[in-house]
């Protein structure tokens, strides 16, 4: 009997000894990688930026804001956005603003826009409505934008999986809702083409119509915006599309 709890006691404190020295590793690799985040964290300095200048607008063209958005893009889809002091770009910002572009998007909250191309405070003005089509409020906001403000680019950003889209080949009938998406279904007019299974089921179609709807809000701004058509003409701006990938973070320009 004695024999039996002297071979008990020494187990015992054998899986006590084995815990404590396990617990022991799990304490050093936990201070081990307290102390690499704290060295990385003190390498993670905010870039000093400022808001973008009205003379620094100026010298901009439409296809160096294009070019920036497309790099801005790219590091968006690397997870290496460019780290910024909030806080002082807030307080820059107060004495005015002279963005590069105008992004009209989607209401969709999975993009980002100024994530999505790498942008800061004052870089872009963003306008969204689901089913990024255009309307005259923001037609007007536009105008503003680049005959007033002075923004060298409009971008319209459809997306992969939109929701209006599918909601307008649904005939989806609700509310306002009815009126936002018939602003949508000359897209669909324009798919007429397609060679498939014209539904929301499709995920081909659906695109097909995105990108069909992307076009036709191009349209729709120069044919509406005699100001912006004629900024165009002159070479003062571009009106472009784009198509985002929500899978990738991938932004297409049409």
């Amino acid at each position: 009997m004695n024999k039996t709890l002297y071979t008990i006691a020494i187990l015992f404190f054998f899986l006590m000894s084995c815990d404590r020295k396990k617990t022991k590793e799990v304490e050093e690799r936990q201070e081990l990688h307290e102390n690499v985040m704290i060295e990385t964290a003190s390498k993670l300095i905010p870039l000093k930026e400022k808001v973008l200048t009205a003379e620094q607008q100026k010298a901009l063209t439409p296809d160096l804001v294009i070019k920036s958005l497309k790099e801005g893009n790219k590091r968006y889809m690397n997870n290496d956005l460019t780290l910024r002091d909030h806080s002082a770009l807030v307080r820059d910002a107060t004495e005015g603003q002279y963005p590069k572009a105008v992004v009209l998007s989607c209401l969709d909250s999975r993009i980002p826009v100024e994530d999505v191309f790498d942008k800061g405070i004052g870089d872009l003005f963003v306008g969204r409505v689901a089913g990024n089509f255009v309307n005259e409020d923001l037609l007007g906001s536009m105008e503003f934008g680049c005959k007033v403000s002075g923004a060298k680019l409009i971008l319209v950003l459809g997306h992969e999986s939109c929701g209006a889209i599918k909601s307008a080949i649904d005939n989806v009938e609700l509310g306002n809702i009815t009126a936002m998406l018939s602003k949508i279904k000359p897209a669909i007019e324009k798919s007429k083409d397609f060679t498939g299974d014209k539904t929301s089921k499709n995920d081909e179609f659906v695109e097909y119509v995105a990108k069909n709807n992307v076009l036709e809000t191009i349209e729709n701004i120069k044919k509406n915006s005699p100001i912006l058509k004629e900024m165009e003409d002159k070479g003062e701006i571009k009106i472009i599309g784009a198509y985002y990938d929500l899978h990738s973070g991938e932004v297409t320009f049409l």
